[in-house]
């Protein structure tokens, strides 16, 4: 059995403050070690649960933050900043099943530590399916378009339920709950990578249990991604890509009957409105 591997950073427990998990500031290299405990405790999981293979793509801001030697379970590790399908790089339909790892709350959500969709100074709230999501929902339309379910979640509890909106058969591992966009009340480190272990390994030997249709993300098709830049004039860029839609002065609509090519819209638009952020 093959599991794909996305890792964020902001669900980490203990993670409250961009200068945790962004380089170089100067605590980033201990919150680095937390985030390296806790996708290894999935993998731990995940071997455990059935799995034979593990692919990890590091997700997070440049994509370079995990120590690839110390990655259990001899996983393969993609990294690097420029990848066609970001967080999604590397999956395929060989896989068996896909887990997210340390991912926040959307942009739109009320209260999830660092909560952003993609890009905090371009982007206040995207809906799929007039559903609000936030990168787990978004990641999911790849997750589909290969036919591959989504089985694991963790970081706080508003990302959990916000993953359970697409996916509902998802397992959740809360490791903190948020206060805040700028505070969170954590598990210990210990008690984080021990609730991670079981929930991934429940996670795999659900996957092996059911039917992998009933488990994929419940996304009806053709879909459509309705997105709220923070100016009229970031989503006046956004129109310039083929098939996106202008609906007010600040909202267009994307829609495809092909998830990945929707995502791929998506990523576009993200990628091309960043030249004018201030």
């Amino acid at each position: 059995m093959k599991v794909f591997l996305s890792s964020d950073m902001e669900g980490t427990a203990g993670v409250v403050d961009w200068s945790q998990c962004l380089a170089p500031q100067p605590e980033y290299q201990y919150y680095r070690g937390l985030l390296q405990d806790e996708v290894n405790a999935a993998i731990d999981g995940a071997m455990a649960g059935g799995a034979s293979e593990v692919l990890v793509n590091d997700s997070h801001s440049t994509m370079q933050n995990l120590r690839p030697d110390a990655l259990h379970g001899r996983a393969r590790y993609l990294s690097g900043r420029h990848k066609p399908l970001y967080m999604m790089q590397g999956l395929d339909p060989s896989f068996d099943a896909v887990f997210f790892v340390s991912y926040h709350g959307s942009m739109a959500s009320e209260a999830s530590t660092l909560s952003h969709t993609y890009n905090p100074r371009a982007i206040a709230r995207v809906r799929l399916n007039g559903i609000e999501v936030g990168e787990s929902g978004i990641n999911m339309l790849v997750a589909l378009g290969h036919g591959v379910p989504v089985v694991l979640v963790t970081g706080d509890d508003t990302t959990a339920e916000e993953a359970a909106r697409i996916s509902p058969g998802i397992v959740p591992a809360v490791v903190k709950h948020s206060v805040s966009r700028f505070a969170a009340e954590s598990l210990h480190p210990e008690e984080a990578k021990a609730l991670i272990e079981d929930a991934a390994r429940r996670a795999v030997e659900g996957v092996g249990s059911r039917d992998k249709k009933e488990l994929l993300p419940q996304i009806t098709l053709p879909a459509t991604l309705e997105v709220l830049f923070l100016t009229g004039d970031m989503a006046e860029m956004a129109t310039w890509i083929n098939g996106v839609t202008r609906v007010d002065a600040r909202t267009v609509t994307m829609s495809d009957d092909d998830p990945i090519r929707l995502f791929r819209t998506f990523i576009t638009a993200v990628l091309l409105t960043r030249a004018i952020v201030e």
